[in-house]
């Protein structure tokens, strides 16, 4: 038997001592915050639904490959994959999108070429941005600044330049 297999039990085993040791209610405890935690995903629901719809109109409109086509001469001049454009346009907003995106790069051009391993790196290196912003700056009911937003994108796109940077450097 692995330890890691054990891992769970022994942790959930120590929770239940810790509590019954400092005699916290931990039925309780565990029922205040499920019920806080659906009051914030039903406040979230609308934001989140928007959000998906609005990907996934402008990914099956074909607006993102489009612009992908458009600016495919300039950055094949500077050697970047053309293929992962939508992929880096999509990865901020949607995850799930991203991941659709991610899927049909990989099935066009495989996994072992230059634009599937930049968008393997790419995936592995960003995040679903506004998303992220949108769940953290709701929890703690605050409303996001400019800049979070300003910062959180240059990261991303440091993620996109640097995700075929590295493929070209490394394969």
């Amino acid at each position: 038997m692995q330890v890691f297999t054990l891992a769970a039990p022994i942790f959930a085993a120590l929770i239940c001592l810790t509590a019954a040791v400092k005699r916290v209610d931990i039925i309780g405890e565990f029922t205040k915050g499920a019920a806080e935690g659906l009051r914030s995903a039903a406040e979230l629901l609308p934001t989140l639904l928007l959000v998906v719809t609005a990907v996934s109109m402008l990914y099956r409109s074909g607006v993102l490959t489009s612009f992908a086509e458009l600016i495919a001469p300039g950055l094949d001049a500077a050697g970047y994959p053309a293929e992962i454009v939508p992929l880096g346009l999509i990865r901020p907003v949607s995850g799930s999108g991203a991941l659709a995106v991610y899927e049909n790069i990989l099935s066009q051009v495989g996994a072992d070429s230059v634009a599937g391993r930049a968008a393997a790196v790419l995936m592995g290196s960003t995040e679903t941005t506004f998303y992220t912003i949108a769940v953290y700056y709701s929890a703690v009911q605050l409303k996001a600044e400019a800049r979070v937003f300003i910062s959180s994108l240059t990261a991303d796109l440091a993620g996109f330049v640097f995700s075929a940077l590295t493929v070209r450097l490394f394969w």
